[in-house]
């Protein structure tokens, strides 16, 4: 157990089985009274059959303790990814209670052409830099906002 962020880490050894990391995480928030635990399941490939009847397997292990658990399943998902994001997502679906979508590296394209513009207006490399990632920088999709980044010149 850790911390990061100011958070509680329940980790598992390497190699250990991803639903036993979970059981444990679910058990120490009802232990602690704590009302969110995020159960981070990076890596999956949905052309990978073990790892997505191990999805699976944590969804059932989660909601065991807790009813109607898990109450959101976020994909995350690369918006570089293109048409195989749809794939993704129809399999995910098919083995985990997906209810969001969150896609990464959205804001790319216009976001990199504004940043250099702003460098060479102050002439300083490093200062339109943007911390990227963090959860500050998540927002409700917006088409109209999206399509007309593309376009800007």
């Amino acid at each position: 157990m850790g911390r990061a962020r100011g958070c509680e880490v329940i980790a598992g050894k390497q190699g250990g089985d991803p639903s036993a990391v979970a059981f444990d995480t679910v058990k120490a928030a009802l232990a602690r009274g704590v009302d969110v635990a995020i159960i981070d399941t990076a890596g999956r490939l949905q052309t990978k059959k073990p790892l997505m009847e191990e999805l699976a397997k944590l969804a059932r292990v989660i909601g065991r303790d807790v009813s109607g658990a898990p109450h959101e399943t976020l994909l995350v998902l690369d918006a570089n990814t293109g048409q195989n994001a749809i794939s993704q997502a129809k399999l995910f679906t098919e083995v985990a209670p997906v209810t969001g979508l969150v896609l990464t590296k959205l804001d790319g394209t216009g976001a990199r052409r504004r940043d250099r513009r702003a460098r060479r207006r102050v002439r300083d490399p490093g200062a339109a830099r943007r911390r990227r990632g963090g959860v500050e920088d998540l927002r409700d999709f917006a088409a109209d906002e999206f399509v007309n980044a593309l376009f800007e010149p």
